[in-house]
């Protein structure tokens, strides 16, 4: 199928035919702004998302550790249960939360007194609501990874700081962070990739609206294909 998608980028593929076209897919695709528009949110998107997971992973992991083993296993569940959960069941829960008129978000503000604000209607405030839903999703998978990278560090370097007189933050900033930055590259790149691939939570909640203020990379290469019937493009 790999080399398939690479010959066909070659081709103009659809449902009209096959016709070998050398580099012109290539010469359109890089004229194209939605091309663009569409690498810019992506690339927004992947950095947040991977900067905001490893910051949260890594943070409760540490929060977690020091508890009981029970309780840990407690927090392990639970901070992993929206990973086993469908995506688009999440999604769909987050576009109801995000509803202008009746959602959750706009319920709290109009508690407080503040007006209401158009998450995922205005441009403005599209992707980073987006960006936000994914970021309340605690990463899971990651709190388990640290967790269990963090129950490898000798206890007795801890031990040897504490001689030395370091604090709590100290002993977490020069020795827990640096000796599991193995975990932390490993989830970097799944993270990374991950970002770059996001699909389903757009589709549900945005389509790549209003617009094309959150249209991903991914979402562009569906709608060209299955929307416009141009694999070659896609």
């Amino acid at each position: 199928p790999a080399v398939r998608s690479v010959i066909m980028s070659f081709q103009r593929y659809g449902i009209w035919g096959v016709e070998w076209v050398g580099l012109q897919n290539f010469r359109d695709l890089f004229a194209w702004r939605d091309f663009y528009t569409a690498l810019r949110n992506t690339t927004i998107y992947a950095v947040a998302y991977v900067v905001a997971n490893i910051t949260f992973a890594l943070g409760l992991a540490s929060l977690i550790f020091p508890l009981s083993n029970k309780v840990q296993t407690f927090f392990r569940a639970a901070f992993y249960l929206p990973r086993v959960t469908s995506a688009v069941v999440v999604s769909l829960v987050w576009a109801w939360m995000f509803h202008p008129s009746f959602g959750l978000l706009n319920q709290v503000l109009a508690f407080f007194g503040l007006p209401p604000q158009p998450w995922l209607a205005s441009p403005a405030t599209a992707l980073w609501s987006i960006i936000l839903a994914q970021v309340l999703t605690m990463p899971g998978s990651g709190i388990i990874l640290y967790l269990a990278a963090i129950g490898r560090i000798p206890e007795t370097v801890y031990e040897a700081a504490e001689l030395d007189g370091a604090s709590g933050f100290k002993k977490w900033w020069y020795i827990t962070v640096p000796l599991v930055k193995p975990t932390t590259l490993y989830l970097v790149v799944i993270y990374t990739i991950t970002g770059f691939r996001v699909f389903t939570e757009i589709y549900v909640m945005t389509r790549g609206g209003p617009g094309t203020s959150t249209v991903s990379l991914t979402l562009l290469i569906y709608n060209t294909a299955f929307r416009d019937f141009n694999f070659g493009l896609a």
